[in-house]
């Protein structure tokens, strides 16, 4: 089955940016929607962006809409999210996920893969 590293966390000030990486298994990644999640201390994880495998079709929460950009390269297996204008509140664990079935994205599907995480904390 496949599977998803993430990359690319750490700490930065309000305002900053980060880059993060979804690296994936298999050689049919190109055929997987995949979406990145969050979740903040003593909060219910979210969806924060997804990308569909049918081009064009993308989610965004509203609270990262013109701040993230969900982008792939399918030559290299990978999923990046893009995080600019960080804020306190981005503060959280990052996951990326994928899927098989997905078509159209939106924020309470089940996804099959997931990754471990990795922590982004942003400073006041």
């Amino acid at each position: 089955q496949v599977q998803l590293v993430e990359s690319g966390g750490g700490l930065v000030q309000a305002g900053g940016s980060l880059r993060l990486s979804c690296a994936a298994s298999g050689r049919t990644f190109s055929r997987y929607t995949v979406g990145w999640f969050r979740q903040a201390l003593g909060k219910e994880r979210e969806l924060v962006a997804a990308d569909s495998w049918i081009g064009g079709r993308t989610y965004y929460a509203g609270s990262v809409k013109g701040r993230f950009t969900i982008s792939r390269d399918n030559a290299k297996n990978t999923v990046y999210l893009q995080m600019n204008s960080l804020k306190p509140e981005d503060t959280a664990v990052y996951y990326c996920a994928a899927s098989s079935t997905i078509v159209v994205p939106t924020p309470t599907q089940s996804y099959d893969y997931w990754g471990q995480g990795t922590q982004v904390t942003v400073s006041s």
